[in-house]
């Protein structure tokens, strides 16, 4: 196929941009960002690079668009034919433009969700709390509700899993640009402001083009726990206080701040960031006490800045609102304690009685970030009692709305935070804890791991006495296969502590994992709640458990079809279980971003599960690209927690729970075909000699280890001999830059095919929630995918037959999703399917030249040093395709 001319090529990229029909807006954005780049590109001091980026732009448009193998071969030998220093900069070029894709996208989200302002709560919007809570009254009354409301639970718990490929560098650089571009956007047309936005926007592109997109070294746990520590700085702090007050204000409508509120804190923020040490040697117990002090400094800093803001502003008079018996002692007290400061406050607010505490408070919470003993808070409670006579003093003295105002947000951001933050989780594996204890009961000398475990559990302790007993009393076994394995984390802590030495305080997890420890889990958990160990802490929780299911391992384990469903029938048994017990049970579920590893929309996924697993309560693992996608922005954060929220107060009402139990038995038979069928497909690939080494030459796994990307490492041995020795996100990450999405979809199309009812199926589609939930996450996954890429990695090993067996199983699968949803992949998600069209001809740049690096890799023979520009190129494209497809693992 001939090159286009120049006028060719500009119509053709021109009529591919319009055919995606963006916002207008949102198209502008595309094409102000796209025009910076280029000529940043221009500018670069690299002659010719523009132009050759634009022909493969070009090529795989029109590869795209017509889909013949001449005009993909065409833009595959563009790319095999630049030099590898020009294939090096094509690459960093469309990486960059999709950072530029990135933001312009959640720009427009943001802007949407800003028109929108609170129209969707005030307009009866289904995804909202406001609306969920009135649905809940129509249901089971006002005062059922009203309870539930208030015991609502949302505990979002951030991991280091290393799945966000970018450097933090480069992600200041895009939250700069966005600021850029609001700037831009609110200026006049033509304005001095409009055109020095727009030359800062040029100098943050350039920045952001030379900027290094790989890091160098791996990150430490303590790097990790910094990086999350901006999500909390620039986002949460502010944005979770923002959220129950617009649920207030839409609850209370004109009362609102003039009233106690109705809503109370529901969200808990969790962390295993230096916390998770099962497979990661980094992670130590001096990394866990860094990490709780690390999280500590960041909310002491932000409650001190906050009460001093809101004390400076309470300028109410003693004549106005006098202050209450109790303010009046507070004053006495904290007067004693603090006097040259409180003799200092007086004299600037001599008739200020509540600005004058709220100041004084606001010393001692620095006293306690400080660690001076003689001022410091105690603990959180201390802080909520003082808080608490304040408010209680300016309702008293006419001044609700003060009470119920900025001091609301400031009891909020306490009730929600505390003193730590973050709820620091401990992991560790079981079979480590057995090693352990083997060599302690024997009475020998203690190794460097023995001795390392228990100091874990002093690091614990410590952590309870400094930041309070929230701050770290989670212990997650994993691999929980029996109820001794969790005894074993009381028996370790004993030994830890020493005689007449109180250990922890631990409410220790299991977590169920593969497929035979997710069908043995009820088993197990009647074996716990009757063990000794687990009787008196029962007892003094009000009979609270917790359970985290892991969606990683087991999907590796049967496929992600079997996975689902054993996941799905684990949680009712449990559920169930509970029920008859007497137990709260709290269901946490181990969800990777990727589809492969139980990803995908959160809220629509609560909805579909079993009747009573919900309850009010929803746990879920956020881990990395997810965070920031999720938390990044404060519009962005506060519109999904309210949608979680939401979906979590409405899985309780009894109409969703008849339905889901209903779907569940009515479609009982496809659920065990799809369950037999998916697993034996799975298995005929996964299980066939020589598929550990295979998988490893047709994708990036082995070079995905060398990227910087956490401190954890990718596998559990030196070597990849089976899928036991490879850890969930490599598996899922690879088969992702591979283009086939494997993870995520391998085994449904022949589990359909089984059941073969086409009419049954698209029942099944409308009425089985958990159902079409597995389907419009496959459709999602086999948009990404790409067939023609596909094929081009699978070639790269020399066995036809499992390269056949992936193939005909994607087609297969498509076929499958087509007829039941009635249209194309992700026909009926518009905005989505948008998104994933504009980016494939772009990600296809990448995968060819990511493909062309990974020939010359696996072109040397075994023993020789891989090359590094052909490694570096490879890299470099992992990093775009990531950003590209917005999936790592």
């Amino acid at each position: 196929m001939r090159e286009l001319t120049p006028t060719e090529a500009i119509d053709l990229v021109g009529r591919f941009e319009a055919g995606q029909e963006l916002p207008e807006q949102m198209r502008a954005d595309v094409r102000l960002l796209g025009s910076l780049l280029g000529r940043v590109l221009r500018e670069s001091g690299s002659p010719g690079l523009y132009d050759d980026v634009e022909r493969l732009r070009t090529a795989t448009i029109q590869a795209y668009t017509d889909e013949t193998s001449e005009a993909f071969e065409r833009a595959a030998a563009i790319a095999d034919g630049f030099s590898i220093e020009r294939a090096d900069e094509v690459a960093r070029a469309f990486t960059a433009y999709f950072h530029l894709v990135n933001l312009v996208e959640e720009h427009q989200r943001v802007r949407i969700l800003r028109e929108r302002g609170d129209r969707s709560s005030r307009d009866g919007a289904p995804d909202t709390i406001a609306a969920a809570y009135e649905r809940l009254i129509s249901e089971v009354g006002e005062e059922t509700a009203l309870h539930r409301l208030q015991s609502l639970r949302f505990h979002p718990v951030f991991t280091a899993h290393p799945t966000e490929a970018r450097r933090r560098a480069i992600s200041t650089s895009i939250r700069r640009l966005s600021e850029l571009l609001g700037e831009h956007e609110s200026a006049a047309d033509e304005s001095a402001e409009r055109r020095r936005a727009q030359r800062r926007m040029l100098e943050e592109v350039d920045t952001l083009w030379r900027t290094a997109p790989l890091r160098r070294d791996k990150p430490s746990p303590v790097d990790e726990v910094r990086s999350v520590m901006a999500v909390f700085d620039e986002t949460l702090y502010t944005a979770v206080p923002h959220v129950y007050r617009r649920i207030d204000d839409v609850l209370q409508g004109e009362d609102a701040g003039a009233r106690a509120p109705i809503v109370r804190p529901f969200v808990r923020v969790g962390s295993w960031v230096g916390g998770d040490r099962d497979g990661n040697p980094f992670v130590t117990a001096s990394v866990t006490r860094k990490a709780a002090a690390i999280a500590s400094e960041h909310v002491l800093l932000g409650l001190e800045r906050t009460a001093q803001r809101i004390g400076r502003g309470l300028t109410l008079g003693a004549s106005t609102t006098p202050p209450s018996d109790e303010l009046v002692s507070l004053w006495h007290r904290l007067r004693a304690a603090d006097e040259d400061a409180a003799a200092e406050i007086a004299e600037r607010s001599p008739d200020e009685p509540h600005r004058r505490i709220l100041l004084l408070v606001a010393r001692k919470i620095a006293a306690t970030r400080t660690r001076d003993a003689d001022l410091a808070y105690r603990d959180p409670e201390h802080l909520l009692a003082d808080l608490r006579v304040v408010q209680e003093s300016l309702v008293a003295g006419g001044a609700a709305r003060q009470a119920y105002g900025a001091l609301q947000q400031l009891l909020w951001q306490v009730e929600t935070y505390g003193f730590h933050l973050t709820e620091l989780e401990v992991r560790q594996h079981s079979a480590v804890h057995r090693k352990v204890l083997d060599e302690l009961r024997t009475g020998g000398e203690r190794s460097e791991q023995t001795e390392e475990v228990l100091e874990v559990f002093r690091s614990v302790a410590y952590v309870q006495e400094r930041f309070g007993p929230r701050a770290a009393g989670r212990y997650i076994v994993s691999f929980t296969q029996s109820a001794e394995d969790l005894a074993n984390v009381h028996e370790l802590a004993s030994y830890a502590m020493g005689p007449g030495v109180a250990p922890p305080v631990l409410d220790v997890i299991p977590l169920f994992e593969t497929f035979a420890d997710l069908q043995a889990a009820p088993g197990i958990l009647a074996e716990i709640v009757a063990h000794p160990a687990f009787v008196s802490r029962l007892d003094a929780t009000g009979r609270r458990l917790e359970v985290m299911l892991g969606y990683s391992d087991s999907s590796k384990d049967v496929g992600p079809v079997a996975a689902n469903l054993a996941l799905y029938e684990a949680q009712a048994k449990i559920s169930t279980w509970a029920e008859a017990e007497g137990i709260e049970l709290t269901l946490f579920h181990g969800r990777g971003g990727a589809l492969g590893r139980g990803g995908g929309p959160a809220n629509s996924a609560i909805l579909a599960q079993p009747p009573h697993s919900v309850d009010g309560r929803f746990k879920l693992t956020e881990q990395g690209e997810v965070i920031f996608a999720r938390y990044g922005d404060p519009d962005i954060a506060m519109r999904h927690i309210d949608q979680v929220a939401a979906a979590v107060l409405t899985a309780s009402s009894p109409s969703i729970e008849r339905r889901n139990r209903g779907a569940a038995e009515a479609f009982a038979d496809v659920a065990s075909t799809m369950d037999v069928a998916s697993r034996e497909r799975f298995f005929a690939l996964v299980k066939a000699p020589g598929f550990a080494p295979w998988f490893a030459t047709v994708t990036p796994m082995e070079e995905l280890g060398h990227l910087a990307l956490g401190s954890r490492p990718a596998r559990r041995g030196l070597s990849v001999e089976s899928l036991e020795d490879l850890r969930a996100i490599p598996w899922v990450f690879s088969w992702t830059q591979a283009r086939i999405n494997l993870a995520g979809w391998f085994g449904l199309g022949t589990a359909l095919d089984a059941v073969g009812d086409e009419q049954r199926l698209r029942d099944a589609y409308e009425q089985w929630p958990l159902f079409r939930t597995m389907i419009d996450n496959v459709a999602m996954s086999l948009a990404k995918a790409d067939e023609r890429i596909a094929r081009r990695y699978l070639a790269l090993g020399d066995r036809d037959d499992l390269a056949a067996l992936v193939m005909d199983e994607m087609l297969l699968t498509r076929s499958w999703v087509e007829r039941i949803t009635g249209g194309d992949l992700l026909g009926n998600k518009p905005v989505l399917q948008r998104a994933v069209k504009m980016r494939s001809p772009y990600v296809d740049a990448l995968s060819l030249l990511q493909l062309r690096a990974l020939r010359a890799l696996r072109d040397t023979t075994p023993d020789a040093t891989p090359d590094a520009e052909h490694q570096r190129l490879l890299l470099l494209s992992v990093s775009g395709v990531a950003a590209g497809l917005q999936n790592t693992g």
